[in-house]
């Protein structure tokens, strides 16, 4: 079973009402900063809601709000991208710094203690809903300490949460502004023209045009008028096909794709799917580079590069951080599995399946993160033989919230907002004391269900956590059992 996805809205708008974003954000450092920008978004969401959803991804999952006032005010917290920064960003939110300038901060210093969320969280996890076993896992992002952990060195099939890992190790090994490169390069004779695909899932026609146009222009600078056309899919290798085989939740994992290989025009969620997604992307470049005055000789065929060849135009995706949390967001699969493949070309490895679970599986442990029972069978978590335990989630994501891997950021500023966006957006209601305040990946495959996230808590921490489940039988009550642990952490373990 595939988990349903939502795209971002393209403009800020909540579903029950507009928004304003704030426009200044102070810094701090360390635990301090945690609790300055968390307090920012309970009050904000008290308020009006706005701080809540200024957090939330826009625009094919980036924040726009949050990258246009980290230009102006560098380290105002967030996800701050720019390369070469003497800092990084500040650490991620928490709360009582706020509510102390205003007097209400007594009384919320003292968090609720471990016994608490035990209490309160157990026979939460006990519930039949949740199937034959059940894991969890909460940290206080601040201390970086476990503060609830149940199984959690229990290796669990994640689904759609092993997003998660697969993001940050390419987000470790290439940071958030690499981007991918799609060229179109000439032979030395001038005769033959190769589309070489750079593993790019989210090219799309208009950057198809843009790239035919750049090309159609260097080659009259070139005096050649006259092409063959080949394309080069050569930068991954292995298997096309994920081990599900063919499936309308992934395209054929190829260097070279448009629009995800999707064929009835649809940014989300299920769709038919090309069974030959870079020879329709060399065929519709093809047909561009006429538009543009260029002459094709005949049909474009599979083929490496010519030895010499000379780039004559290149389109560049977006960044990697708007890509990862264009992935974690709408839980796209094909972004997740390209990002796999370039955390491997990094790394030295194939591009393939086996290549990428090497190269995540390395970044995962130079991370530090516990290792013991993990498999990354695929990047994307529709291969059920992937394994993960809760305790690598949850302190995964609490890294992520940290002073010390702000390349990671873009894992939290992608993540679903409850009752907002993604995968969450109609998980809870406009009452739900969770909505606004926790984040959270989804996963959901035939008897797994998964949620793993972070959550802004009573006494204003952020805590990450992790909640894997397997063996379940109603899909609609086990995500409904899990969202009741989430808002359980929203309530400081009452």
């Amino acid at each position: 079973m595939a988990e349903p996805v939502e795209r971002p809205t393209d403009e800020p708008l909540n579903r029950w009402g507009g928004w304003k974003t704030p426009k200044y954000l102070k810094r701090g450092s360390g635990a301090d900063d945690l609790r300055l920008v968390a307090g920012s978004a309970v009050l904000g969401l008290v308020v009006a809601a706005g701080a809540v959803l200024a957090a939330g991804p826009w625009d094919s999952g980036q924040r726009k709000a949050e990258r246009d006032l980290a230009a102006v005010q560098q380290h105002s917290g967030g996800a701050h991208h720019e390369e070469g920064a003497p800092d990084g960003p500040a650490p991620a939110p928490s709360a009582p710094a706020v509510l102390g300038a205003l007097g209400t901060a007594e009384g919320l210093t003292t968090a609720a203690g471990a016994g608490d969320l035990k209490a309160a969280l157990t026979p939460l996890l006990d519930v039949p809903a949740l199937g034959s076993v059940r894991t969890g896992v909460v940290v206080d992002t601040a201390t970086g300490k476990q503060v609830y952990a149940r199984g959690a060195g229990t290796p669990m099939t994640p689904a759609s949460t092993v997003k998660i890992a697969t993001t940050a190790a390419a987000l470790s090994a290439l940071g958030p502004d690499h981007r991918i490169a799609t060229k179109a390069v000439l032979s030395p004779d001038s005769r033959t023209l190769t589309l070489v695909g750079g593993g790019d899932p989210t090219l799309g026609e208009a950057d198809l045009r843009a790239l035919a146009r750049g090309t159609a222009r260097a080659l009259q600078d070139a005096g050649t008028a006259t092409v063959r056309l080949a394309y080069d899919t050569s930068r991954y290798s292995g298997p096309a096909l994920h081990p599900i085989g063919p499936n309308e939740n992934i395209a054929p994992v190829s260097a070279l794709m448009a629009d995800e290989g999707r064929l009835d025009g649809s940014r989300k969620g299920p769709a038919p799917r090309s069974s030959d997604p870079a020879g329709d992307a060399a065929r519709t470049f093809s047909d561009l580079l006429t538009d543009a005055g260029v002459t094709v000789r005949s049909a474009p065929a599979s083929g490496r590069a010519v030895r010499g060849s000379r780039t004559v135009a290149t389109h560049l995706s977006q960044p990697l951080s708007a890509l990862v949390e264009r992935a974690l967001t709408n839980s796209d699969n094909d972004i997740a599995e390209a990002l796999a493949r370039q955390t491997a070309l990094k790394a030295g490895e194939p591009a393939s399946f086996a290549g990428a679970r090497r190269a995540v599986t390395a970044r995962m442990k130079a991370l530090g993160l516990p290792l013991a029972g993990t498999r990354f069978a695929d990047g994307s978590g529709l291969d059920r033989a992937d394994k993960v335990t809760a305790g690598l989630l949850a302190q995964l994501l609490a890294l992520a919230a940290g002073p010390h891997h702000p390349e990671l950021r873009p894992v939290l500023t992608g993540l679903p907002v409850a009752g907002f966006s993604g995968t969450l957006g109609d998980r809870y209601t406009a009452t739900s004391p969770a909505t606004g305040l926790v984040r959270a990946k989804t996963g959901t495959l035939t008897g797994v269900n998964s949620l793993a996230g972070t959550a802004v808590d009573a006494q204003g921490r952020l805590l990450s956590f992790a909640f894997l489940a397997s063996g379940t039988t109603s899909p609609g009550d086990a995500e409904a059992s899990l969202d009741t642990l989430a808002t359980t952490l929203t309530k400081g373990g009452r």
